[in-house]
């Protein structure tokens, strides 16, 4: 079989339960559901927090867990699919069931019920909490504290336009890997934009290059992606983009053209696609 390593659970001959008859492996284990309970944590190329962040989890979200690595766990995101290793100091035990998702770029969480109490933790957009009680403006969140009821939305409501929410994001600094407000990475955007929307997406660049269906230059305009190898933007309209880049180091609107002339010129070539979702 021709498996994705991103994507598949199975590393140094350890592999979940369910490729067990699929791929050969020294043992296969039952993953363990836990629940990410700060702000990010980072996905890793190894048990190092030195080692290369590929991905993110946001609060609330789940990770699969396979075995415990010194103060690191290998296993999977439950949201979209990445294999790696996270602090394990980042995970709990697992939450319930989420009733709302944070629909505001960021917001912090109070220890009271009040906007005068300490601020705790900063959540970014799609991040995922229950909500247990309602006073005034403020939510009661599992695990994080009291949230503006105006920066959430119900789980199954979602916003209807990836541009306008890719665009939110702009002047965020760039971070490879990255999915949270505070950074993030070209992939990391689209992918949030259309989370936020309720469209699937899945984590890197060339897997997203799959999504939707091809189209001409000529055709491109909002909500539209187009593909350079290994980066990726949305479009506004025909003819400017928002993307996270390393060249600005950071979230930007662009001239698609002025893009492609500096992408060009730096080496990377022309684009590879354009694809309408």
């Amino acid at each position: 079989m021709n498996l994705d390593a991103r994507v598949t659970p199975l590393r140094d001959g350890i592999a979940a339960r369910s490729l067990e008859g699929l791929v050969p492996a020294e043992v296969y284990l039952d993953p363990k559901a836990m629940s990410c309970t700060a702000a990010a944590a980072g996905i890793h190329r190894a048990p190092d927090g030195a080692s290369e962040q590929m991905d993110q989890i946001l609060f609330g979200e789940r990770f699969e867990v396979l075995e415990e690595e010194g103060a690191f766990v290998l296993g999977q995101a439950r949201r979209d699919g990445y294999v790696g290793y996270v602090e394990a100091a980042r995970l709990g035990p697992v939450m319930p069931a989420p009733t709302h998702r944070v629909a505001a770029l960021r917001t912090y969480a109070f220890e009271g019920a009040s906007i005068k109490s300490r601020a705790g933790a900063l959540l970014s957009i799609n991040s995922l909490v229950r909500v247990e009680t309602v006073e005034g403006r403020l939510a009661k969140a599992v695990g994080a504290g009291w949230l503006p009821v105006e920066h959430l939305a119900p789980i199954g409501v979602f916003e209807g336009d990836p541009a306008a929410v890719a665009e939110r994001f702009v002047g965020a600094p760039y971070l490879w890997g990255g999915r949270e407000s505070l950074g993030l990475d070209c992939s990391g955007l689209v992918q949030q934009a259309l989370f936020a929307c309720g469209m699937a997406c899945p984590r890197d660049t060339d897997q997203q290059q799959a999504l939707g269906r091809e189209i001409d230059r000529a055709e491109f305009g909002r909500n539209d992606l187009v593909f350079w190898k290994g980066h990726v933007a949305m479009g506004l309209d025909a003819d400017r983009i928002v993307h996270a880049n390393g060249h600005h180091m950071m979230t930007v609107v662009e001239p698609l053209e002025t893009a492609i002339a500096r992408i060009s010129a730096a080496g990377y070539g022309e684009p590879t696609a354009f694809r309408r979702l």
